[in-house]
């Protein structure tokens, strides 16, 4: 039997898609209901590595979570990767297709359309119900022809639509009237009702706004979702806006330069909510201010980050950090910067060439077309017991004699390198920190106080995220009207 599917499209980018559906993905499964997150095409550099050894959205594997299920990557058939402006890497059910421009991207579509059904049909065969996330918005005129992302995907399988928009960006009526103009007449009939997110203070006051939208279109609202503070969830794509809990005044000062093609900031997401960590994201034109310790986060575009990390003044500044006794770790591409070069001869990420490194670390890497996607865990981080878990997504193949001095311990082997002063340090694991126990260890390394740190497990953070989230969704939203479009048989919610 077919599984239903239920689709949930947003007037603008970071209107609470990738949130509503893991949401609606918990509620569901702690209901008893079989449920599977899908969204056929995203554009993120923001990645995890799945059950099945690819590579798929953050935001799929949170909704994957949410729904009780390992990550697979038929939940993300499609991945692209911006590696610049104009191009990127197209990721095809978790592995490298392509590298193309938008131009040669349209022409692709064809292709990636029929990876997006056979993926579709595959989770409809396992699961009773299938949530599914659109990208952007339905409206890019622009985009309409072969879309596979929207209400291309929605007419190709014939599902119902949610709507949902952003009220604390304003004009949130205009957003969904304005989405429902744009639409063809058998695509807004797809779209059965409205969710407006973040709303702030008396819903009552909103009403009549409500009442108009709902006459004047047709369709009702299915709920107004409360601004959630400092609810976590990993983030899709974007730097994160939300705040973060008060910092205790001796904090860990730690900077990450925000990299114009920065990857899996995520990786982050431990310290930013760890009380002894004063976590600072530093973009274009910002200085370097005294800091504990400096982290050179993922990098889609390793040469050309490091390019702009030097056009922004990081290379010294970063060597009177390390004078003055700053530590300095790099994460993936970050790792890969700390060595004496970067060299791409085939052309993987942008035009083929070297570029030296910032020479801390006794290494050199050589990019390669052929990516290295597994999870890994260990048991030692900097030659100290500490449990250790993570991924790895890169194209990179290092070596050198700085490998001697790993960082790491995995269970296949020694990971990164340290310097001989152990002041500079790299990995190739993603969620390095995510585990209470690495980042711990690392925190210390670069000089917390004993006894100070108050991190934990992130997957704790993130089940209480989505715990809040689907309460939040019970109280606010009109479940009945949710499970009768996915023809759901209506059950109480398990406590």
């Amino acid at each position: 039997m077919t599984g239903t599917t239920l689709m949930v499209q947003g007037t603008t980018s970071d209107a609470g898609k990738s949130v509503l559906v893991a949401g609606l993905a918990r509620v569901l499964h702690r209901r008893g209901l079989s449920v599977v997150p899908f969204k056929p095409q995203n554009m993120a550099l923001n990645s995890a590595v799945t059950a099945d050894g690819g590579e798929i959205g953050r935001a799929q594997a949170l909704q994957a979570a949410a729904c009780g299920l390992e990550p697979h990557t038929d939940m993300n058939p499609v991945l692209l990767k911006p590696s610049s402006d104009q191009g990127a890497q197209v990721i095809i059910h978790g592995r490298p297709a392509a590298e193309l421009d938008a131009r040669a991207y349209h022409d692709y579509k064809p292709v990636a359309r029929e990876a997006v059904l056979a993926s579709h049909g595959r989770l409809a065969d396992q699961y009773d119900h299938v949530l599914v996330e659109g990208a952007g918005s339905p409206a890019e005129i622009n985009l309409r022809a072969g879309d596979i992302a929207n209400m291309g995907f929605a007419e190709a399988v014939d599902c119902p639509v949610i709507l949902v928009a952003d009220i604390d960006r304003g004009g949130v009526f205009a957003h969904l009237v304005g989405t429902l103009a744009l639409l063809s007449e058998t695509e807004r009939a797809r779209v059965q009702g409205f969710v407006i997110n973040r709303f702030r203070g008396d819903v009552g006051l909103l009403q009549p706004g409500l009442d108009w939208l709902e006459q004047e279109t047709g369709k009702p609202v299915l709920g107004v979702l409360p601004y959630l503070h400092g609810l976590y969830l990993d983030a899709e794509d974007a730097l994160p806006r939300e705040a973060v809990p008060e910092k205790a005044t001796d904090a860990l000062k730690v900077v990450v330069p925000a990299l114009p093609r920065i990857s899996n900031h995520t990786d982050f997401d431990p310290l930013r909510l760890d009380p002894a960590v004063d976590l600072r994201f530093v973009g274009p034109g910002e200085s370097l201010q005294p800091a504990d310790l400096v982290i050179l986060p993922g990098s889609k575009s390793v040469r050309d980050d490091l390019a702009w990390l030097r056009d922004q003044g990081w290379e010294a500044a970063l060597q009177r950090h390390v004078r003055y006794g700053g530590k300095v770790l790099g994460i993936c591409g970050g790792f890969q910067m700390l060595g004496r070069a970067v060299h791409d001869p085939d052309g993987v990420e942008g035009r083929p060439g070297s570029t030296p490194g910032l020479g801390w670390l006794d290494i050199e890497t050589r990019l390669a077309p052929e990516k290295r996607l597994e999870r890994v865990h260990g048991d030692r981080v900097l030659g100290r017991e500490a449990g250790v878990e993570g991924y790895e997504i890169h194209a990179g193949i290092t070596t050198g004699p700085g490998l001697e001095r790993p960082l790491l311990y995995l269970a296949h082997g020694p990971d990164g390198a340290c310097n001989e002063v152990s002041t500079v340090a790299g990995t190739y694991v993603h969620g390095v920190f995510d585990r209470s126990e690495a980042a711990d260890a690392l925190l210390h390394w670069a000089g917390m106080r004993p006894g100070s740190g108050q991190g934990e497990d992130l997957s704790a953070a993130r089940e209480r995220g989505l715990a809040r989230l689907a309460d939040t969704l019970e109280e606010h939203l009109d479940m009945k009207r949710v499970l009768a479009l996915l023809g759901a048989v209506s059950t109480e919610p398990v406590a």
